[in-house]
């Protein structure tokens, strides 16, 4: 007899051991094999070198397991029981395993004189035998790192037929990428609640709680969003218990967002279904909004494409309508714009917005910038500057904090009086890139 011999008959010594917790400590040994074939491979081999019975131990009366080993398949089915309203295409199983089988699983490989940790532990096992059960009876596939649907098993050893409770369904975030259009001005990208009611849309007065004077009640400082337009149907569509809108960026609340639109991805929390009618749910969007929001090639997408659209580097189109205060020559704006255009221009925090942002100096290119007169006092100039780029300052000064400026390099004040984007696009890379969707 040799040491691996002496190890697996000392586990058997130890009192009534299953195939399955038998092979367990050995599944690094003959791959392709279930824990379960080794143990059993174990056992025959043992009985025919000393010509002894073979003796097979019924799970149910294994001191280790006290029996789970032989309930993969009733786990299987709960699991697949509870996964059976929502619609998925990969999956994981996790395991809470008995504290006590756990330990006993330790001591077999103790008492064999073997690593504790040696070959694998109870819980894996049940993972990956209640795994591969649970993908041919929803005819889905395993993931390890980012699956639809995670189903958490709790095992109790002593419940004679488990129960639906004893598994947990965690349901991952679905998300849709598409790009909106604003076409209305006043409507901000996402919900803005009341800064005087804290959304609430109620005051203190002399009588106690009032509607908020600020607000009207609403609790809102805007009617709409392009988020309140288009959440509702993405949500409806995948059946979610909430979403979540994220946008590359966002316009002012005056200014339009045309051309290409604005990248965005809405996420789903707890979807029940995550292959919607993307066509379809964009006419519905589009149809609702009337006129206010467009939406456009919506895709399905994955869970990374939240964290691109918020980070990718990306340069903006906007169009500009200018007043300047005195005439301006057109030859004069065409210098301007001509010492603008590829420039670097050094932008301290606007006025505008140095109350909810850090007082910084930040260096901007302007790509390229042009301009045409409609009178000696008004024009429309279109900028396409890189991402962070201050386009009303860039135009006005804002007092000598941009440098360059079009009105500086002028001599003249200037005004934008209305501001609208164009086209918002990755620097150096698309937003959809076929890697981030689905």
């Amino acid at each position: 007899m040799n040491d691996f011999d002496d190890a697996v008959r000392a586990m058997l010594a130890t009192g009534p051991v299953c195939d399955a917790c038998l092979g367990r400590p050995f599944a690094d040994r003959s791959f392709g094999l279930t824990n379960a074939e080794r143990g059993k491979g174990l056992r025959v081999s043992l009985a025919l070198a000393a010509d002894e019975p073979y003796e097979p131990v019924d799970p149910e009366e294994c001191w280790v397991c006290e029996g789970l080993c032989g309930r993969f398949d009733e786990y299987a089915e709960l699991v697949a029981d509870g996964l059976a309203d929502i619609e998925f295409e990969t999956y994981q199983v996790g395991t809470r395993a008995p504290p006590l089988v756990e330990e006993n699983d330790r001591l077999l490989r103790e008492d064999a004189g073997l690593d504790p940790d040696a070959g694998e532990l109870f819980k894996s096992e049940f993972n990956r035998e209640v795994g591969k059960r649970v993908g041919r009876l929803t005819d889905t596939e395993v993931d390890f790192e980012r699956p639809d649907v995670l189903a958490l098993v709790n095992l109790d050893a002593a419940a004679e037929e488990p129960s639906s409770h004893a598994v947990e369904v965690q349901v991952n975030p679905a998300f849709v990428y598409g790009r909106y259009r604003k076409l209305e001005r006043d409507i901000p990208q996402t919900e803005w609640p009341c800064r005087e009611c804290g959304g609430s849309g109620v005051q203190l007065g002399d009588d106690g709680e009032e509607p908020c004077d600020h607000c009207g009640g609403s609790g809102y400082l805007y009617d709409m969003s392009v988020e309140e337009h288009v959440t509702p149907h993405v949500l409806d569509a995948m059946d979610g218990d909430e979403a979540l809108f994220h946008g590359a960026g966002r316009e002012d609340v005056d200014a339009l967002m045309l051309g290409t639109g604005r990248p965005f991805v809405a996420e789903v929390k707890r979807p029940r279904s995550r292959d919607p009618d993307v066509e379809a749910l964009q006419r519905r969007i589009n149809e609702d909004a009337a006129g206010a929001v467009e939406v456009e090639d919506l895709r399905l997408a994955t869970h990374e494409m939240v964290e691109r659209v918020k980070e990718l580097d990306a340069s903006k189109t906007y169009r500009a309508e200018v007043e300047f205060d005195d005439p301006v020559d057109a030859d004069a704006l065409a210098d301007a714009v001509a010492t603008l255009s590829g420039t670097t221009v050094r932008q301290h925090t606007p006025h505008r917005v140095d109350h909810r942002r850090a007082k910084l100096d930040r260096e901007r290119t302007v790509y390229e910038i042009s301009a045409d007169l409609d009178d000696d006092s008004h024009a429309t100039v279109d900028v396409h500057g890189e991402g962070g780029l201050y386009i009303k300052e860039l135009i006005s000064g804002d007092e000598g904090r941009t440098e360059p400026s079009l009105a500086g390099l002028l001599g003249v004040e200037a005004t934008v009086t209305a501001l609208d984007v164009l086209a918002v696009e990755g620097e150096d890379e698309p937003f959809d890139d076929p890697d981030y969707l689905r």
